[in-house]
C-alpha cells in the first residue's frame, strides 16, 4: 500500500486519496470503508466495518470540531489517526451529516478537497500565488536544484542593489556566487546547497550591510527545500527577515552583562575608568573617553562643579576600534578644560547624559576651541555624540564621551539608556575605589608618621629596615616597628603585627608604639614590658567594646597584636628577648651561619593571663640579628617552613652592607604579590671594649666617695675629658653619697664613654629614689637635684641585684673618638 510521508512509529501528513469515503452511524460506528481508506490506513473492509470509528483516532478531535458534530453541522478538521501498523497520521477530513428514515443521522466522512481557481472570482491561484511572493515586504528568492536564481520579489532585488529586471533578465539562472563573489554570499551558497542535499530547513542570522543598503543590518534567513508531490526536493527558497532592532536590544544586554562582570574589578581608581571605556567600545561605541575631575583623579572629595567657571578634568582612560587611539587630542593622564556653556560643562551641570551631532551650535563651539578636536572631527567623520556624566552618591565625578565615526547608525535613545546604565555602574566602582584609596592613603602616611623614618646611628647596632605595605588590593596592614635607645648604651628592638587593617591598625600601632616607648624607658626587663603590653590590648578592646568594633568598617575589629622585644647591651654583648606569638628572630655569626633563636613563643597579646619568657643570648661581635612579620614567610604556594628556609637561604654567606642584606631577603623570599605588610629589620651589633668602659667595685663607706671622686677624674684625664670632669666628679659624689647612705652592697661604679658620657651607679637596694625640694635649713635632699640640673638625662632601672642609677652628659665640642 502507498502510504507516503509515513514513517514507522512517528507521525506524518499523510495526502487523502480522492475515492477516501467513510460512513459512520449516529452511534459512532463504522457503516461503509471505501478503497480509499483501505489504502491510507491499511484496513480491509471485513476487518473494521462494524467497529467504532473512534478506535481509529491518535487524539482527541478539537473542542469546535466535537462541538459543529453535536450540533449537526458540517466540519471540517485536521484528524489524528492511527494506521494499522500503528503509526500516527495527521489528515485533513470534513464530515458531512446524513438524512435518515430511521431518525438517525448517519455522517460521511471524505477527504479535503483541494481549492480550484475555478470557483474564485478574479485571477487564478496561481496568479494570487505569484501576487503574493512578489509583493511580499520580506526578501524573497527561489532557486532550481542546481542552486540558480528562477525568482527574486521586489524586496530582494532592492536588497541585492538590483532592479527586477535586471534579476529577470542578467541575475535569472545564475548562483549566488556568479551574482556576488564576495563572502558572505559563498556562505550562502553552502547553505542553499545543504538544503538542497538534505531536504531540511536551514537557520542562519547575519549582520552586515547589504550589497543594495547603506547601512548594516540584522538579518534571520530560512533556507528551505521546495519539494513536488512525490517528495523530491526540486529547488530551494531563500526568505529573509529583518531582525536589527533584535539585534541591537541582544547587543545591549550583552554589554549590560559584560558590565557587570567587567567593572569595578579592583579597588583603583584609572583601572575602574579603563573598565568602562573598554565595555563601551566591545559593545555600542567607536571611541570612548573618560574624564574626572581633578579631585576625583587623587583620590580626594569630590569638589563641586561651579555653573559659570570653566572645570578642568583629567583623561583618565580612553579606547577606540582603531589600534592606537588616533582620534584621542587629549593623551591619558593630562588634563583638559571644559569650557563655559559647551555640553559637556552642561551635562556635568545638569547631571543627566545627552545626545549631540557634531553640527549643532553647541557642539560647534565645543568643537572649534581645540585645532586639534576640530581637525578629528573631520578626519574621522564623528557623525553622533553622546555625553553621560559619572555620579555616584549624588555626587558628579567626571564625564564620560561616547563617539560614532565607523558605526554608520547615530546613537538611539535606547543607546543613551544603555550608557547611562554602565556609566551609572561605573560611577559607584569609581567612587568606591576613591573613597578606598583615600583611606589608605589616610592609613598608609599615619602608620608612616608612626614609625622611625631612618633609626639614628647608635654604637650599640647599625640598623637597616624595609617596610612595605600590602599591594593595592588590600588594606594597609598594623606591622610596625621601632629602635628605642636605652641607657647605659644599650638598645632596644621591637617588631610587631597588629590585627587589622586600615585607619583602625594605623591607630593601634600609635597607641602600642607610644606605651613599648614608655615602658621601654621605665627599663622594664622584656618580658615584664611584654606583661604590661597586653595588659593595655586588653584594656583597648574592652574601651572599644562590641558595639564601636560594629560601626567600624575594619573587618576585623578586635584588637590584637604580635610583638619580639629585644635589648641588647654592647657592654656584656648580651641579649634578652622575649616574643607574644611572634616569629622568632634569626641570628647570623660572623662566619656567615644562621639560627633561629629557640624563644618560648608566648601568646599574642590580648589573650591574658599567660606569663611571657625571656631567655638571654650573648652574641659575637658583629653578629647579625634579622627581626621580621609573618608577612615576609607566608605565602600562598608554600608553608612557613619553606618560607623560614628560604630566609636562611637569604641570611647565609659572607657579611654585606646591611642595605644590601635587606634587598637580598626581599628578592630572595618574596612571592609575587604579598598578601600582607611585610617588615624586615637587620641590626648588626658592636661591643665596647675596655677603652670605652670603666668599672670600681666600691665599699658601703662614706670615705670611697672621695676615692670614686679621684678615679672618675683620671679617667676623664685619660680619655681627653677634662673639661668634663668637674660636673662629673660632681654627680659621681651625688651617686656614691645616696648609694652608700641608702642603698646595700655591693656598690658599683661605671663610667662609659659613648656618643655621650655616661656615669653609672648601682646598689643592691631595689628602692628607686626620687627628687625632692630640700628646705633651707634641710641637710640633705639637694643631691638628685643638682644631678638633674647638671645632666643631659637621668634616671633609674631596676636590675636582677637591685637598682642602677645613670646619668648622661653631652661630650664636650671637638671631642675625639674614644680609643678602640
Amino acid at each position: 500500500m502507498d502510504r507516503r510521508g509515513v514513517t514507522s512509529g512517528g507521525t506524518a501528513s499523510g495526502r487523502v486519496p480522492e475515492d477516501f469515503a467513510v460512513v459512520v452511524d449516529a452511534g459512532g460506528t463504522i457503516m461503509v470503508w471505501s478503497a480509499g481508506a483501505e489504502r491510507l490506513l491499511g484496513y480491509e473492509p471485513a476487518e473494521i466495518v462494524g467497529r467504532p470509528a473512534a478506535g481509529l483516532l491518535a487524539a482527541r478531535l478539537p473542542e469546535s470540531t466535537r462541538r459543529n458534530v453535536a450540533d449537526g453541522h458540517r466540519a471540517v478538521s485536521e484528524v489524528a489517526l492511527r494506521d494499522r501498523g500503528g503509526d500516527r497520521i495527521v489528515v485533513r477530513l470534513q464530515g458531512t451529516p446524513l438524512a435518515d428514515a430511521g431518525g438517525g443521522r448517519p455522517w460521511l466522512v471524505t477527504g479535503v478537497a483541494p481549492i480550484s481557481g475555478a470557483g474564485l472570482a478574479g485571477p487564478g491561484t496561481e496568479a494570487l500565488w505569484d501576487l503574493t511572493l512578489a509583493q511580499l515586504p520580506v526578501p524573497v528568492a527561489v532557486y532550481d536544484r542546481e542552486a540558480r536564481l528562477v525568482a527574486a520579489n521586489a524586496v530582494m532585488a532592492q536588497v541585492m542593489g538590483m532592479t527586477m529586471d535586471m534579476t529577470m533578465t542578467e541575475m535569472r539562472g545564475r548562483t549566488l556566487w556568479e551574482i556576488q563573489p564576495t563572502p558572505p554570499f559563498d556562505e550562502y551558497e553552502r547553505l542553499q546547497r545543504e538544503a538542497l542535499r538534505t531536504g531540511e530547513t536551514l537557520f542562519h542570522e547575519d549582520h552586515g550591510k547589504a550589497p543594495g543598503e547603506t547601512r548594516e543590518h540584522a538579518w534571520s534567513m530560512f533556507v528551505s527545500p521546495l519539494k513536488d508531490e512525490t517528495g523530491t526536493v526540486q529547488g530551494v527558497s531563500a526568505a529573509a527577515f529583518d531582525t536589527t532592532e533584535q539585534y541591537w536590544a541582544r547587543r545591549r544586554l550583552v554589554v549590560l552583562n559584560d558590565a557587570g562582570v567587567r567593572i569595578g574589578s579592583t579597588l583603583d581608581v584609572i583601572r575602574t575608568a579603563e573598565e568602562l571605556a573598554e565595555v563601551a567600545v566591545t559593545g555600542f561605541a567607536d571611541f570612548v573617553t573618560v574624564d574626572l575631575l581633578e579631585s576625583v583623579a587623587l583620590g580626594d572629595e569630590p569638589a563641586p562643579v561651579p555653573p559659570g567657571e570653566p572645570v578642568t578634568v583629567r583623561r583618565t582612560a580612553q579606547r577606540s576600534v582603531l589600534e592606537g587611539v588616533p582620534e584621542s587630542v587629549v593623551a591619558s593622564g593630562e588634563t583638559t578644560v571644559y569650557p563655559v556653556g559647551t555640553p559637556p560643562m552642561q551635562s556635568l551641570i545638569v547631571g543627566r547624559g545627552t545626545r549631540h551631532t557634531p553640527g549643532e551650535p553647541g557642539m560647534q563651539e565645543w568643537i572649534r576651541s581645540s585645532e586639534a578636536r576640530a581637525r578629528t572631527v573631520t578626519e574621522y567623520m564623528i557623525h553622533s555624540v553622546m555625553l553621560v556624566p559619572l555620579r555616584a552618591r549624588g555626587v558628579t565625578l567626571g564625564l564620560a564621551h561616547f563617539l560614532r565615526h565607523r558605526t554608520t547608525e547615530s546613537f538611539s535613545d535606547d543607546d543613551l539608556l544603555l550608557a547611562e546604565e554602565i556609566v551609572a555602574r561605573a560611577a559607584v566602582s569609581v567612587d568606591n575605589a576613591r573613597r578606598y584609596t583615600h583611606e589608605r592613603r589616610t592609613a598608609l602616611a599615619l602608620q608612616r608618621s608612626l614609625l622611625p623614618d631612618r633609626p639614628r646611628d647608635l654604637a650599640a647596632v647599625e640598623v637597616a629596615h624595609r617596610h612595605l605595605p600590602a599591594g593595592s588590593g588590600a588594606d594597609v596592614g598594623g606591622d610596625w616597628f621601632d629602635v628605642i635607645p636605652l641607657s647605659g648604651a644599650r638598645v632596644a628592638l621591637v617588631v610587631g603585627d597588629v590585627v587589622g587593617h586600615g585607619i583602625h591598625a594605623s591607630a593601634t600601632i600609635g597607641r602600642l608604639r607610644t606605651a613599648v616607648r614608655t615602658l621601654a624607658d621605665v627599663d622594664l626587663a622584656p618580658d615584664e614590658l611584654l606583661t604590661q603590653l597586653d595588659d593595655l590590648v586588653i584594656r583597648l578592646d574592652r574601651e572599644e567594646g562590641p558595639q564601636a568594633r560594629g560601626r567600624s568598617r575594619d573587618a576585623s575589629g578586635e584588637v590584637g597584636a604580635t610583638c619580639v622585644y629585644a635589648v641588647y647591651d654592647p657592654v656584656s654583648r648580651h641579649c634578652t628577648i622575649a616574643r607574644a606569638g611572634h616569629p622568632p628572630p634569626a641570628v647570623v655569626t660572623p662566619d656567615g651561619g644562621v639560627r633561629f633563636l629557640d624563644l618560648p613563643a608566648g601568646p599574642p597579646l590580648g589573650l591574658g593571663g599567660l606569663p611571657f619568657e625571656a631567655v638571654e643570648v650573648e652574641l659575637d661581635e658583629d653578629s647579625l640579628l634579622a627581626f621580621y612579620t609573618d608577612g615576609l614567610l607566608e605565602a600562598a604556594d608554600r608553608d612557613v617552613d619553606a618560607g623560614l628556609a628560604l630566609l636562611r637561604q637569604a641570611l647565609s654567606g659572607p657579611a654585606a652592607p646591611l642595605e644590601d642584606t635587606c634587598d637580598q631577603v626581599l628578592r630572595t623570599v618574596l612571592s609575587d604579590r604579598p598578601g600582607d605588610d611585610i617588615v624586615l629589620m637587620l641590626a648588626r651589633t658592636a661591643a665596647f671594649d675596655a677603652g670605652k668602659v670603666r668599672t670600681w667595685q666600691l665599699p658601703r663607706d662614706p670615705a670611697a666617695v672621695a676615692g670614686a671622686r679621684k678615679e672618675a677624674g683620671e679617667q676623664l684625664a685619660a680619655w681627653g675629658l677634662t673639661e668634663a670632669a668637674f660636673a662629673t666628679e660632681l654627680i659621681v659624689s651625688e651617686l656614691v653619697t645616696n648609694a652608700v647612705r641608702y642603698g646595700d652592697d655591693p656598690v658599683v661604679l661605671r663610667l662609659i664613654r659613648d656618643a655621650t658620657l655616661i656615669c653609672e651607679v648601682s646598689d643592691g637596694s631595689g628602692t628607686a629614689p626620687h627628687l625632692r625640694r630640700a628646705r633651707v635649713f634641710d641637710e640633705g635632699g639637694r643631691g638628685l637635684m643638682l644631678v638633674a640640673r647638671i645632666a643631659e638625662r637621668w634616671g633609674t632601672r631596676q636590675t636582677p641585684t637591685g637598682k642602677t642609677i645613670w646619668a648622661e652628659q653631652e661630650l664636650p665640642t671637638g671631642t675625639l673618638p674614644a680609643p678602640s
